[in-house]
């Protein structure tokens, strides 16, 4: 039965490996998922499998309650708020981990240090994942504020909870640990989370759920490594690993190291650079955009958050489908980092049926914007602002941004004249070229498409 049970593991890792793998492609993706599903369910029957195992009915049970909750509200969440269902289920499993390794050294049965050790790091950084993801799920569902929340001597407090939650952590590693110990050590690993966290803005969304993505991978690691368990280990091994190199990207791609993410405050009110942006904020009517898009060659379209929030993103597969019939040449650019977790655009694109081969990414889509006549931009602030590239007193200064300003003409959609996250004027909005569409992207997409249906 155990060789059995270690073929079964082997070929869990190998669909895991598989579903990451093809997970890497938007053509792909959904056949990834649906093989890593696999994987995980081949893991969970063969747990059940080994000998000497008890609680199995509760065990089961609990399997079938969460099974039952995730299924039902996977079905229900909408697309737009896809980026609070992925923190709050990446939260989930960091706090499986950290549950594991608090089962475990309360049991009190690990008589070798390393794997006390091991169990203490994967319940500390299980319980940090867990709780910094409720917070972030929080900021995305609204229920606080997305601007960074700080306070005096915030970053001594938060350097105070971590010193000691390693000093809790290290008395547990004397053998036969004391049970309030534990309990304060998850207590203050559970306060890091939360303090780690409250300061980030909501700008830094997508840095941060990779992040905790990566960190619930390592906790699941460690833990497998404590249980002896290969799936674990491997499973958590590459979620960590890509959870890593995805946060290292999306940091690259905002040209802040990690550490800006998480001790900077970005995102703060006040942040707004010092270079005085000069012209005005400039209006168009529908009927006028609509003319300008009927007759260019080529319209590139910048969607951002503002295309989520108004669930826009099938409007903007109507408007692409009519321009195209129109023998207009219609391209989508994706910055790294827009909208509230990684690859959010596409994922919203996708599921409104727009071709994979449209969709381009910043490095791909960047020197194309001098030949478009016509940049649309709907509902991206930060991830277009020009000041980016000459504002050195920018919080946003050096990021890598799209260069909507080199288009022949900028239409942007817009609810109203709010700065973006960063929280600074967006000197894109106050260009020659420049003309803004004021309201819901979604209302302003459809009448945009009846006025071209008009024109025929």
């Amino acid at each position: 039965m155990e060789h059995l049970i270690q073929a079964a593991y082997f070929l869990t890792v190998f669909l895991f490996v598989l579903g990451l793998k093809r997970m890497s492609s938007p053509a792909t993706a959904r056949s990834g998922i649906k093989w890593a599903g696999v994987a995980m369910g081949l893991a969970i029957v063969v747990t059940m499998l080994t000998p000497g195992l008890h609680n199995i009915g509760l065990m089961l049970l609990a399997i079938l309650i969460g099974a039952g909750v995730a299924w039902y509200t996977g079905g229900k969440v909408a697309m737009t708020d896809m980026p609070q269902m992925v923190a709050i289920y990446n939260g989930m499993g960091g706090g499986a981990a950290a549950a594991i390794a608090a089962v475990e050294l309360l049991r009190g049965e690990m008589d070798q240090t390393g794997m006390i050790l091991l169990s203490v790091i994967g319940g500390l950084i299980g319980a940090v994942a867990f709780r910094g993801s409720m917070i972030a799920f929080g900021k995305l569902q609204g229920l606080i504020s997305g601007r960074p929340i700080t306070f005096p001597a915030q970053h001594v407090l938060n350097l105070v909870v971590l010193v000691v939650s390693l000093l809790l952590g290290a008395t547990l590693l004397g053998g036969d640990p004391i049970t309030l110990m534990i309990v304060l050590f998850f207590v203050a690993a559970l306060a890091y989370g939360i303090l780690m966290t409250l300061p980030i803005g909501g700008a830094d969304m997508p840095v941060v759920i990779s992040l905790y993505n990566a960190l619930t991978g390592m906790a699941v690691a460690f833990e497998g490594f404590a249980l002896g368990n290969a799936a674990m280990i491997v499973a958590g091994t590459v979620v960590g690993a890509a959870g890593t190199l995805l946060t290292q990207l999306m940091a690259k791609a905002m040209n802040r190291p990690i550490s800006n993410v998480l001790f900077g405050g970005f995102g703060k009110p006040g942040a707004a650079g010092a270079e005085e942006i000069k012209g005005s904020l400039k209006a168009i009517e529908t009927e006028d955009a609509a003319v300008m898009m009927r007759y260019a060659s080529k319209v590139i379209i910048v969607p951002g958050y503002g295309m989520a929030v108004a669930q826009a993103q099938h409007k903007i597969r109507e408007l692409m489908d009519l321009l195209e019939g129109l023998g207009v040449e219609v391209k989508f650019a994706i910055h790294p980092v827009a909208g509230r977790m990684p690859g959010h655009m596409n994922v919203l694109l996708a599921e409104a049926g727009v071709p994979y081969d449209r969709l381009f990414d910043l490095e791909d889509i960047n020197a194309e914007f001098g030949s478009a006549n016509v940049g649309l931009v709907i509902g991206a602030n930060d991830v277009v602002n020009p000041a980016a590239r000459t504002d050195t007193s920018s919080p946003i200064y050096g990021m890598p941004i799209l260069n909507v300003d080199k288009a022949e003409n900028v239409l942007v959609i817009k609810r109203g004249q709010g700065t973006g996250f960063a929280g600074i004027e967006n000197q894109l909005f106050y260009k020659d070229n420049a003309r803004m569409l004021y309201g819901d992207a979604q209302g302003v997409v459809s009448a945009l498409i009846q006025q071209l249906k008009q024109l025929g």
